[in-house]
């Protein structure tokens, strides 16, 4: 689910930052817009916790000669078979999560570059200089985006669509699959929610606005630091104060 939920935002996210820079001389009611963010959030939410219903209902543990795993496992039916349907649950995987996000967010970045390419704004005489500055700007901050997404996720897709042709009898199961499953695959997990942990630092800290702030906020809340501080015995030595509050005031 949290995969799901944090590919969807992504998405999301990037859809609407192409809305907002391509709209952004027409005039939004933030009241709309935020009603707007709000049930989309459900959605997603929602959506998430549709797409993971057969781990919540179908995961079960089997035991196997020296180990216990656990895995999902779809009951015997008549009609269809429960590999098959574990390789369709794992297609869809590959596909809502990694295939379908991973075009919608390099086309909207494409056409978020090109529009930014092609158009100034208006009134603003801007140098060469300072015009190609900007564009380096802006096209290196594509290309992190979308390869960040892209390098993180494709290995534990890749071994989910392994997995998939297995399934659907396409591709012999293999000892080296086997062995990438049980030693590989732990690790492209980690790999693929490192995403997670870089998307703040890539889509926040490195731009100027949010730097920007973040320096407020932290100037902001100095002061309540510094009446925290009075609260401590006045005997108290300068090594015994909070980490946080020396680490904060030397950040400011």
């Amino acid at each position: 689910m949290n995969m799901y939920a944090s590919v969807f935002f992504l998405t999301a996210m990037s859809v609407a930052r192409f809305y907002t820079v391509i709209s952004s001389l027409k005039m939004h009611s933030r009241r709309a817009s935020a009603v707007a963010a709000k049930w989309i959030c459900l959605g997603i939410w929602l959506i998430s916790l549709l797409a993971t219903l057969p781990h919540a209902i179908y995961s079960t543990s089997a035991q196997f000669p020296g180990e216990e795993l656990c895995l999902v496992r779809f009951p015997e039916t008549g009609s269809w078979d429960p590999q098959l349907l574990l390789g369709l649950y794992q297609l869809q995987k590959v596909l809502l999560g990694f295939v379908i996000p991973l075009v919608v967010i390099t086309v909207c970045y494409l056409l978020l570059l090109r529009f930014v390419l092609s158009r100034r704004i208006s009134g603003v005489a801007d140098s060469e200089q300072g015009c190609h500055k900007r564009r380096s700007k802006v096209t290196k901050s594509v290309v992190i985006v979308v390869l960040s997404f892209f390098l993180c996720w494709l290995p534990n897709q890749a071994l989910t669509l392994w997995s998939v042709l297995i399934k659907f009898d396409l591709v012999p199961f293999s000892n080296a699959f086997y062995n990438t499953q049980a030693y590989a695959f732990p690790l492209t997990v980690c790999l693929a929610h490192t995403n997670s942990c870089l998307n703040p630092v890539l889509y926040c800290l490195v731009r100027q606005e949010f730097r920007a702030g973040l320096k407020e906020l932290l100037l902001r809340a100095k002061p309540s630091f510094c009446s925290l501080s009075h609260l401590l015995p006045r005997k108290a030595k300068v090594a015994e104060a909070p980490t946080v509050l020396v680490l904060v005031q030397m950040d400011v």
